[in-house]
């Protein structure tokens, strides 16, 4: 037991000094040493909670053969083989080969590109090693690192405080409480919970305002917060595009299952051989199942982020290319993206509208001697200011927090203790009892409240934001939340955020491709008013922060759908814009970089975010932009759309031409003495009409594919399927007919020429399948286009090479290929005919 005890305070480094715990971690003030880290990296392995996704090659082979289908034919192979049937299990064996090392490689290709691309986005940390600092990433953290920390950070392990100043941690993650807590340098007795430790941070959680150095005790899953989701196994939710692609999956093993099982019953029932008819069945299952699908997918995405990676939008998590696309509304903060994002201080005035120098000095005290979070108002104050810069210390400060909205600081100027305070007017107003007016008199704030409000309304209406500010006498020593009262008002710094000169273009731009954009900001309504009128809407549905605190779920369900602009929000109500925006069935972006801006990207279905952002921001997107700019990320979304319209390209091919295969196949199997194709002949058709799907992802899309949002639609996917499948059948009979009936075909010969014609006519009715337009109007892409040139020209030269031997061909008659050439081209003229009838029906 004393064992079991002593160990568990040797971990606990919170009940420690900071030079115990040093000490014990073998660091010193100066970092660790160079050669120490890749010894602790070995030891405490990765600082991730993420399963590591490299894959080794051998490994990734071999998931190639994950499909029970294969196994299943690879168990069957096997069975020939025991039976003496060498040269076919042999042929299966090749097949199978061939097929998945293509998609291994393709797939290899594909994760190593999207693995470069993630390294453009790391979250990076400042740490002291070999006695400088150095920007590090977060994952090669090691216990023992010395951490400095500041407003916006992501805490990269558990760590004990050194250092601090003003430091106040977002632990919701722990405690559930969204209230920042205040952390300093201290002991922890070894038996203080988690919540009340008030001198360590904990991977998992971020900082709010302030900053600190930190030394690292555990990273990994050695953390509390690695403790917890090991247990929780916490899973990213599923997209929309992850779940139209598990359904279609479900509809094929339905489908498949049902065709095969009728086949093969009614194989054995017209007693054909029980092995030849089960490997017939087997082979035709996996004949209509997309065996490519898997690899097609993560090819068209991974191409899709390199494309999109080209027009500087950086994805985090592939499967979100497909919401980006597919998203309607997109909710952003107006700063940086439809303006500069960067503030300028217009003026500095008194309550009643005069210039005040006196206000400038104020304010840029408070601004340039807060610690906390720096946002773009205090560099414009401290930038902007020419005044007289006094020497000036804080001995205390409140940092700004986004449910007061206000940043004090206390300071002694001429040796008078005073607190500063600036932030929004009416929290501001909440505070102050007296305003100081241009004469230097002090009057009861209530006696020119409504001038004040009459003047922010003013500026509002100018598109310009107000911060007030205010003062108060103190005494030295502490000051806390509570003494934010009785102080006296002096007046406003006058700040505005020019819009972009290509912002309503880009607007324009987004509403063109079917994307609204709603405005979510903590800014005032009238500046957000005026601003949505320089984007061209002069009567914007506003709803603000206070006004959602008074209605109902199902009242704001429906306001929220109509409104332009969310004003005056906290937090909070950003993340229930969004799922009440999800709810109403749209695809919601929402665009952040603050923050304060985590817990929304988290709830959209795609989170936005830039590589300017602070840590947690960009460790909560799916989606990082390079820049901030609305036509970066118009790019973005056209490209995402291209990615997920040639993935439907391949599912519409292969499920299409497979379905008419099986049913033409189930039909033939009937009334042939003979199995229509040999297994091992299946197998090569549908090796051959796969390989030139494997270059959908470099297609041209159309432009009428990506002018709307794309969304699965499973019911289209299946009518789809079902009339080109059937048509595909049509041929195929005209096909048996013309073998059976003109040219009298014995086993080989139907076998022969119906494998020419199915492939034949699978890689061309690509070209008419792969678009809305006539094909002739829209070209498929050069290596498309290539690939299925080559395939044709193959397959029609099989009959004459001693490649034929192998798979039980024979050579066809000179007359068979001109008649096949009518069957071909009257399948392509029907196809487009049906086509232009198909897609006219559905608007219809």
């Amino acid at each position: 037991m004393k064992t079991e005890v002593s160990s568990a305070e040797e971990e606990a480094f919170w009940s420690r000094t900071p030079n115990e715990a040093m000490e014990q971690l073998g660091v010193t003030m100066s970092g660790l040493a160079s050669s120490e880290i890749e010894n602790r990296q070995k030891k405490y392995g990765k600082n991730s909670l993420k399963k590591s996704s490299d894959i080794s090659a051998i490994l990734l082979f071999l998931m190639q053969f994950k499909s029970p289908l294969t196994i299943l034919l690879i168990a069957a192979a096997i069975l020939s083989v025991f039976l003496g049937d060498h040269t076919n299990a042999n042929i299966i064996f090749a097949i199978v080969f061939i097929s998945s090392a293509l998609g291994f490689w393709q797939e290899k290709g594909a994760s190593e590109a999207v693995a470069e691309l993630l390294k453009m986005v790391q979250i990076r940390c400042l740490a002291l090693r070999d006695g400088n600092e150095k920007e590090i990433p977060v994952d090669a953290v090691v216990p023992g690192d010395i951490v400095r920390l500041a407003a916006g950070d992501i805490v990269p392990g558990d760590g004990l405080i050194i250092k601090t100043q003003g430091l106040f941690i977002d632990e919701a993650a722990f405690t559930g409480e969204s209230f920042p807590v205040e952390k300093n340098v201290g002991i922890s007795s070894f038996d203080t919970p988690l919540a009340k430790r008030c001198n360590v941070v904990y991977m998992g959680s971020h900082v709010i305002s302030g900053s600190a150095l930190i030394l690292i005790a555990a990273t990994g899953k050695n953390t509390e917060f690695g403790k917890i989701s090991s247990r929780l196994a916490i899973k990213a939710p599923e997209t929309d595009f992850e779940r139209g692609i598990r359904r279609f999956g479900f509809m094929l093993m339905e489908v498949t299952l049902l065709f095969t099982a009728i086949i093969f019953a009614l194989n054995v029932y017209l007693h054909k051989p029980v092995l030849d008819s089960f490997m017939f069945s087997l082979a035709l299952a996996i004949g209509f199942t997309p065996q490519l699908l898997p690899a097609i997918i993560t090819i068209n995405l991974s191409k899709g982020a390199r494309e999109m990676a080209k027009k500087k939008v950086i994805v985090k998590r592939l499967a979100a290319i497909e919401n980006f696309g597919g998203m309607n509304v997109l909710c952003s903060d107006k700063t940086g993206t439809v303006t500069l994002g960067k503030a300028n201080v217009k003026d500095a005035i008194d309550a009643l509208g005069n210039s005040s120098g006196k206000v400038y000095y104020y304010a840029w005290l408070n601004a340039s001697l807060q610690r906390g979070f720096h946002n773009p108002m205090d560099t414009a104050i401290c930038e902007g200011y020419a005044g007289e810069k006094t020497k000036c210390e804080a001995f205390a400060e409140i940092p700004y927090d986004f449910i007061r909205k206000r940043l004090s600081v206390c300071v002694a100027i001429d040796g008078q203790p005073m607190t500063i305070t600036k932030g929004a007017v009416n929290t501001m107003l909440e505070i102050c009892t007296m305003i100081e007016l241009s004469d230097g008199s002090v009057e009861p704030i209530e006696n020119h409240r409504a001038e004040i409000m009459q003047q922010c309304q003013t500026l509002g209406n100018q598109g310009l934001r107000a911060l007030g500010v205010a003062y108060k006498h103190i005494s030295m020593g502490n000051f806390t939340i509570t003494d934010e009262n009785n102080m006296t008002f002096i007046g406003f710094i006058v700040v505005f955020d020019p819009l972009k000169h290509d912002a309503m273009q880009a607007v324009n731009d987004l509403n063109e491709l079917g994307v609204s954009i709603k405005i979510i900001t903590g800014d005032n309504e009238l500046v957000a008013r005026n601003l949505m009128k320089q984007l061209g809407n002069e009567n914007p549905a506003v709803v603000t922060g206070s006004q959602m605190l008074q209605l109902s779920d199902r009242a704001f369900f429906h306001q929220a759908q109509q409104a332009h602009i969310f004003a005056e929000v906290d937090p909070n109500q950003k993340e229930r814009i969004i799922l009440t925006l999800k709810k109403n069935g749209n695809v919601v972006g929402f665009m952040g970089d603050g923050i304060n801006d985590a817990a929304a990207l988290h709830a959209a279905d795609v989170g936005i975010s830039v590589d300017s952002a602070v840590d947690v921001a960009k460790e909560a997107a799916d989606i990082v932009l390079l820049t901030s700019d609305l036509d970066v990320l118009k790019n973005g979304i056209i490209e995402g759309r291209k990615t997920f319209a040639n993935t439907l390209k391949y599912i519409f091919m292969a499920t299409s031409a497979n379905f008419g295969n099986m049913f033409s196949m189930a039909g033939a199997s009937l009334f042939l003495s003979f199995l229509p194709l040999l297994p091992k002949q299946i197998l090569f058709t549908n090796l051959l009409t796969d390989f030139p799907e494997i270059t959908i992802a470099s297609d041209r899309v159309d432009a009428v594919s990506i002018s709307k949002p794309i969304r699965w639609d499973l019911k289209f996917i299946k009518r789809f399927m079902i009339i080109f499948g059937a048509l595909s059948s049509v041929f195929d009979y005209c096909t048996f007919g013309l073998l059976l009936h003109v040219m009298n075909a014995d086993e080989k010969l139907f076998q022969t020429g119906w494998f020419v014609e199915s492939v034949v006519s699978a890689a061309l009715i690509v070209l008419v399948v792969r678009t809305r337009l006539p094909f002739f109007r829209s070209l498929p892409g050069k290596y498309l286009a290539t690939a299925t040139i080559v395939v044709v020209v193959f397959t029609l030269a099989i009959p004459f090479f001693p490649l034929r031997s192998l798979f039980e061909f024979i050579q066809l008659p000179a007359i068979y290929f001109m008649w096949i050439t009518l069957i071909v081209a009257a399948y392509i003229i029907s196809a487009e005919i049906i086509k232009k009838w198909f897609y006219k029906s559905i608007h219809t």
